[in-house]
């Protein structure tokens, strides 16, 4: 084993909650080590433009078609996930259908920057619906690390936009950024459907297309200047390519969070694998990150080091967080280590407006449908939320492409009359991503078996996942307001689950449902209140490790309808309060 090395913290992952917390203890005057398994190749402007050209050459442009993974650090692809030679190993009885990436910058990579606070109501779901968890922290908590987290990252949206369901701001505040735009499509579909009604067990809804808060640089308010600017990334120019790569990096990655952090306080090791937590076992103290080192990414061969510290941040993947205590013999005070393993489990639903919508021009989604993320009726079935797309049926049918060759090859279209029938049909193409909420469930999990290795001896992840019954249900509550606005818009319903035969399929109540997931990787070591239902206390401190705090979304009890970057953002922010404020005394 090679020399070790001496910090006052080591945080593993550079993603954005390692970022957050590097950046601000380096600030607080202390010396960081930051570990990442990944390349580092999104640091500089000439490397982020070879992954542009992974993306264009690329025959799928899935999540990580721009990111492609070093041998030593393996990553999930959408392409594997039905078969167990990928990088996970999946056991059912539903495919767990997300990805994500392991380089510097983590998942801030490929999202789209949707960057929605979760409800008040959120943190209280087994209080106020009897089912899921309560958070041991609350909104007022959270909300003002909510503030610093939407500047950290520059998020754009107008708070006039925001105040529904609950969602509170301190008194003047604004987003740091005006909202983007809305698209044309937003605008024809608020036209059409804005306080339309629904429905839900007595409890009435009106529907609105609002504009949603976005990680992507607009128009800065005044005395705001958006993070990562210069070569960086500039303005949102209206590319589609929002997921899985801004082509001018726009769009906030952690990467960005890192060039403003105390650098002479900050070491950065990229191409660095935890690969275990080396634990005192009569105190249960840590005493340091054994980490694999590799100096080409087409290659498995690396030397072993220790890094030593006073404090140990566990900021990866909320998949990798929960691997690694796991290969480390950490498993929670009762097994709850990579327990409740949430997502957003996704429909799509697409169809034929009457006339030209715009479709294919402007970021890939800009608004949604907010309004049905919370309410009485989470008591009996999730909740979900809609996000509009602005890119056609690409994601439910790979259209364009599809739609030519079906004209041309099944129709036998061509000249005049193929480009009649596409400049008929392709602007008037209009998508919605269903995206619906899951609740805690021990049965899916994260765990490790010695039979499934990677190339570098450490575990693969293994995947038991199921869909239940109060899942499926919002799934079926929101198909149904799916096909409700489709009618009241004038739109022609083509959502057909065998077009989009390559994903997988789930049933209820006699009807099957083609899912997809977000990326939403949550739960795997929650917090709470009590050692014996939860991992990690609210301020993310593993129980029985008072030097280890592991971070993410994996310290999510619930998950609510949002995104979860915003809230392991805000969360990471209070973390690295709190542990400033230790060090202090």
């Amino acid at each position: 084993m090679a020399n070790e090395m001496s910090f006052d913290v080591v945080i593993v992952g550079a993603g954005v909650a390692g970022a957050m917390i590097a950046k601000r203890l380096t600030k607080a005057d202390m010396r960081v080590l930051l570990l990442e398994a990944g390349p580092g190749t999104t640091r500089s402007f000439d490397e982020y433009t070879q992954h542009l050209e992974h993306f264009y050459a690329a025959n799928s442009k899935g999540p990580e078609s721009a990111w492609p993974p070093a041998v030593a650090a393996p990553q999930p692809d959408t392409a594997d996930l039905r078969s167990n030679d990928g990088y996970f190993v999946q056991r059912g009885p539903n495919l767990y259908g997300s990805s994500y990436t392991r380089l510097l910058g983590g998942s801030t990579l490929h999202w789209l920057g949707v960057s929605l606070r979760m409800l008040p109501e959120d943190f209280n779901m087994r209080s106020l619906h009897g089912v899921g968890r309560d958070w041991p922290i609350d909104y007022e908590t959270i909300a003002p690390y909510y503030d610093q987290a939407e500047h950290e990252i520059g998020v754009s949206a107008d708070v006039s936009e925001q105040h529904y369901l609950g969602l509170g701001f301190s008194d003047g505040y604004d987003y740091p950024m005006q909202r983007v735009p809305p698209s044309f499509s937003d605008r024809v579909l608020g036209a059409a459907i804005d306080g339309m009604e629904v429905q839900f067990q007595e409890e009435s809804f009106q529907l609105r297309v609002r504009s949603y808060p976005a990680a992507r640089n607009s128009v800065p308010r005044k005395f705001y200047r958006p993070v990562g600017t210069g070569y960086l990334g500039e303005r949102c120019e209206g590319n589609t390519s929002c997921t899985p790569i801004c082509p001018v990096q726009a769009k906030y990655n952690a990467g960005k969070t890192l060039a403003q952090a105390d650098l002479n306080r900050l070491t950065v090791l990229t191409q660095a694998v935890a690969s275990k937590i080396h634990i005192d076992p009569a105190s249960g103290e840590v005493k340091g990150i054994e980490y694999q080192r590799y100096e080409d990414p087409t290659s498995s061969e690396a030397k072993t080091f220790v890094a030593k510290a006073r404090v140990y941040v566990l900021a990866a993947h909320a998949v990798e967080n929960a691997k690694l205590m796991l290969a480390s013999g950490i498993d929670g005070p009762r097994g709850q280590v990579g327990k409740t393993l949430m997502d957003h489990p996704t429909l799509y639903a697409w169809g034929l407006a009457p006339s030209s919508i715009g479709a294919y021009r402007g970021p890939q989604s800009t608004a949604g449908i907010e309004d049905l993320r919370g309410g009485a009726f989470r008591s009996k079935h999730a909740a979900f939320r809609f996000d509009i797309g602005n890119d056609g049926w690409r994601a439910s049918t790979g259209a364009p492409d599809t739609a030519v060759y079906q004209a041309v090859m099944n129709a036998g279209l061509y000249g005049s009359a193929l480009r009649g029938e596409l400049e008929a049909t392709l602007p008037r193409q209009i998508r919605f991503s269903l995206a619906v909420e899951q609740l805690p469930d021990a049965a899916n999990s994260i765990s490790i078996d010695p039979r499934y290795r990677d190339p570098l001896g450490n575990p693969r992840p293994v995947i038991d996942y199921r869909i239940d019954d109060y899942t499926l249900a919002g799934m079926a509550a929101a198909s149904r307001v799916a096909e409700a606005v489709f009618r009241r818009a004038g739109i022609k319903d083509c959502t057909d689950p065998d077009k989009g035969s390559w994903f997988p399929t789930a049933h209820y109540q006699g009807r099957a449902f083609a899912y997809h997931g977000m990326g939403h990787f949550a739960g795997t070591h929650a917090m709470g209140l009590d050692p014996s239902t939860s991992v990690i206390d609210g301020d993310q401190r593993a129980w029985g490790h008072r030097n280890l705090f592991v971070v993410g979304s994996g310290s999510f009890p619930t998950l609510g309808t949002s995104n979860p970057t915003l809230t392991l953002t805000a969360l990471a922010l209070r973390t690295a309060d709190r542990l400033i404020a230790s060090f202090a005394h």
